[in-house]
């Protein structure tokens, strides 16, 4: 009788797990995403119940808890969490000695990847100051646009970045009232503070804990800029609970204390900082930290520093995919990042084994985001099939992302209002309703997949004149900035074809421009904005420029007279 019943609840075992395969093949990948978001989301109300209301409250009680854990790895150098936290309180003691500062305010810091970043950032932490991390690569008219739209009362500049800094910017700085303080022995003025010598005269111990103290976690905690490839950058506020919340996304990866991360993503982008550094903070994990990225040098230093998982953006996997075959010998078995090519994905897969690769979705700047949890390649995440997730976000007719107000509050960008309300999408559905328009087209299939389509907003403002309505009118339209491979010749017949194939008449670039190098940032984007406002001008262009022709079904070079013809209404486009 036993084994009768006992064969029956295998059988009907056999038959659930069966039929879930069929009708629900994500089931148990559902399962877990969801009980990992609830787990995140009860341990954020824990922390707030214990009084861990930031980041640096989280780092202190993993101090406590292994102070002699290893923390970072650089270039061989081993940092504890207890070394961290005293050389941090260093700093701290350092600002709070000689600096003119007080809780609350701001301070920006132009360094490179380094445990000096981290030391200075929670240092200044731990006596209230909002940190605001500045891209090393922006210099002169842009590095002075984002120090004076944060109102950094001070600036701290890594040795790295010192060659890159002219001695008349720093007096500039101080003519402003913005105190400068250099990772360097030595000073170009007397007015110049230098940290490392200081450091030596303090000591180790913790400042006051009432400085660092967070009654609201909505507050601020850091600025961190957008990457500028649109135009200026934009200084995304980012606040103490945020820093807690992105902590926990490597957790819901299946992350555990026992893993050790490669970061060699810059530490003022949000990915090394936080999904990174926070990141193995919550774990309690070890961080290898690199300068800078190497393609050849990646899988030795994850063979040598025993990595099982790291952080990639942009092209950063299809670079390591040109790398050598043997290089399918390590312990790396996840990864998590953002803008991986389906087709790399499916290289990578094959090239490297089995580690699991998480897209996601999400900016600096946004309120929702996206975890592709079940690994499928292509897709940037999964909406979950519940009333939160319904509620969350919307696609619009042209499948433009947005994120609602209610849900996750956008901060804005700091000191500029116009950029903050130009992101949000009032009364939509009804009175009163707020969404922050992301700007990106998302496209869903019928499994709920998120594919990331395009970015809107990348195109050229041009004037012409209709024949129907006299007078002056302005629109936007494509155009495409391509590098050729060596040795290839522009065919325009063959790209005509292409895009009237594969591209919608809305998407199909009118022109086209041929470019030596496509300059990219230091996070592997585009840089569109000086194309925008170059436009399709063939005397401000030097280089090849082209027009879709629709009588020769070509893309023929584009004269002078062409150029004229279009902004007369002559040529229609």
């Amino acid at each position: 009788m036993l084994s009768t019943w006992l064969s029956a609840f295998a059988a009907g075992i056999v038959v659930l797990c069966v039929s879930l395969k069929i009708f629900l093949p994500y089931f148990w990948e559902d399962l877990i995403y969801f009980l990992r978001r609830k787990r995140s989301k009860a341990t954020v109300k824990k922390w707030a119940r214990n009084g861990i209301l930031s980041l640096i409250d989280l780092f202190m009680q993993r101090v406590e808890k292994n102070p002699h854990k290893p923390f970072l790895n650089y270039e061989g150098t081993v940092y504890t969490y207890q070394d961290v936290d005293r050389r941090s309180n260093r700093v701290a003691q350092a600002f709070l000695c000689y600096g003119n500062l007080k809780k609350g305010d701001t301070v920006a810091l132009l360094m490179g990847n380094g445990p000096d970043f981290i030391h200075v950032w929670f240092g200044l932490a731990k006596l209230g100051f909002i940190v605001a991390f500045l891209n090393i690569n922006v210099h002169s008219r842009s590095l002075l646009h984002c120090i004076n739209t944060c109102a950094a009362k001070a600036l701290v500049i890594g040795e790295d970045c010192l060659g890159s800094i002219e001695k008349e910017f720093i007096l500039n700085l101080l003519e402003n009232n913005v105190a400068v303080w250099l990772m360097s022995i030595s000073s170009p003025s007397q007015h110049v503070h230098t940290l490392p010598d200081k450091l030596d005269k303090v000591s180790d111990n913790p400042v006051p804990s009432h400085l660092r103290a967070v009654t609201d976690p909505r507050s601020t905690a850091l600025y961190i800029f957008t990457s500028g490839s649109t135009g200026f950058p934009k200084a995304a506020i980012i606040t103490h609970l945020r820093t807690l919340v992105v902590s926990l996304v490597f957790a819901q990866c299946g992350a555990v204390s026992q893993d050790i991360m490669y970061v060699t993503l810059p530490l003022y982008h949000i990915s090394a900082s936080l999904l990174g550094i926070a990141g193995c903070i919550q774990l309690g994990a070890t961080c290898v930290l690199k300068k800078k990225f190497s393609a050849r040098q990646f899988w030795n230093d994850c063979r040598k520093y025993n990595v099982t998982m790291f952080l990639y953006i942009g092209e950063l996997c299809r670079y390591l995919c040109n790398q050598k075959e043997e290089d399918r010998v390590h312990e790396v078995r996840l990864a998590l990042g953002n803008g991986i090519r389906p087709s790399v994905w499916k290289e990578f897969l094959m090239r490297f084994g089995p580690i699991k690769i998480f897209e996601f979705y999400g900016s600096t700047e946004g309120n929702l985001s996206f975890l592709n949890y079940t690994n499928k390649i292509g897709a940037v995440g999964r909406k979950f099939k519940n009333r939160e997730a319904r509620n969350c976000f919307l696609l619009s007719r042209y499948n433009k992302i947005c994120g609602r107000n209610r849900d996750a509050p956008f901060s804005g960008y700091v000191g500029n209002k116009e950029a903050s309300e130009k992101k949000l999408l009032r009364n939509v559905f009804v009175e009163g309703d707020v969404y922050l328009d992301t700007g990106d087209l998302l496209v869903m299939d019928e499994d709920g997949f998120l594919y990331f389509s395009d970015r809107v907003g990348d195109t050229f403002r041009y004037s012409t004149k209709l024949s129907a309505n006299p007078g002056n009118y302005e629109g936007r339209t494509g155009m495409a900035a391509i590098v050729l491979k060596r040795y290839h010749t522009f065919n325009g017949e063959k790209l005509y074809k292409h895009v009237e194939n594969f591209l919608p008449n809305y998407a199909q670039p009118r022109f086209v421009r041929i470019m030596d190098v496509m300059q990219i940032t230091a996070t592997f984007k585009h840089q569109k904005i000086h194309l925008a406002n170059e436009g399709f001008n063939p005397e401000i262009i030097s280089e090849p420029l082209y027009f879709m022709h629709e009588p020769t079904r070509s893309y023929i070079p584009l004269t002078k007279e062409i150029y004229k013809n279009v902004l007369s209404g002559e040529i229609r486009l």
